[in-house]
């Protein structure tokens, strides 16, 4: 009776992430940034109503993946393009009027692995039964929050160093490289799903909240890029202490 509540939501999702391409596209980050960080939060409830209603349906698992692709895939692709083009050539422009070289046309198009390797991390999420307890390799909420974060720094962030760090050729390849990697890698990652709320149980998700908590207090909208590596740093750590 209540499969289209999740659905709904998912759809607002999807549409989140639409409109963040065609802002992105048009040079307007802060508002792309915005947007797909909405699409996180309709995300997160689009799952929450389901298991709240039990409104499991397979289509609606499809359309997740689908409205994810777009949200988390390729709108920060979009972003990072955008911002490869601010790198590159000072301004934002229609594709068909950039003139640049091979390499700087490779350097734009490099964004393209954000997509193609969220597509493979959603791919493997939807077939993969060890991943009920965490996950396996960075979830892609994640990849696009930090791109988002980035945006959200450059158009309204005060501090006038932290741009020129950001919009630096090399500082973006290695994030587009190391965050597809890490989406399509096998190292175990913590989910933030509570069962109940023992610290014994728990301890690696308080002391992420913790964390998180804390850098949001002192650094505000500079945490965010830093919260998502806490969580990667977090994660790998709690892991090589595990094998050990």
């Amino acid at each position: 009776m209540f499969f289209w509540v999740p659905n709904a939501i998912t759809a607002l999702n999807l549409i989140c992430g639409s409109l963040a391409v065609f802002y992105a596209v048009d040079g307007y980050l802060g508002m792309a940034s915005v947007l797909i960080l909405a699409a996180a939060v309709f995300d997160f409830m689009d799952g929450f109503a389901a298991r709240l209603l039990k409104a499991y349906s397979s289509i609606g698992k499809e359309l997740d993946s689908l409205a994810d692709m777009v949200s988390f895939g390729l709108a920060p692709a979009a972003i990072v393009f955008t911002m490869m083009e601010f790198t590159l050539f000072g301004k934002n422009q229609p594709i068909m009027d950039i003139h640049g070289d091979w390499s700087q046309w490779l350097a734009l198009y490099t964004c393209l692995l954000i997509p193609v390797a969220g597509a493979f991390r959603l791919a493997k999420f939807n077939t993969d039964d060890r991943q009920s307890e965490q996950f396996l390799g960075m979830p892609i909420p994640a990849n696009a929050i930090f791109f988002a974060s980035l945006g959200l720094i450059l158009e309204w962030g005060t501090n006038e160093v932290i741009p020129n760090i950001i919009l630096n050729k090399f500082v973006l390849l290695t994030a587009i490289f190391i965050c597809s990697f890490l989406m399509v890698s096998e190292l175990p990652m913590f989910s933030m799903k509570f069962k109940n709320l023992y610290l014994k149980e728990n301890g690696i998700r308080f002391l992420f909240l913790g964390a998180t908590i804390l850098m949001l207090i002192f650094l505000q909208l500079y945490a965010l890029p830093l919260i998502i590596i806490w969580y990667v740093l977090l994660s790998a750590i709690t892991y090589l202490a595990a094998i050990k």
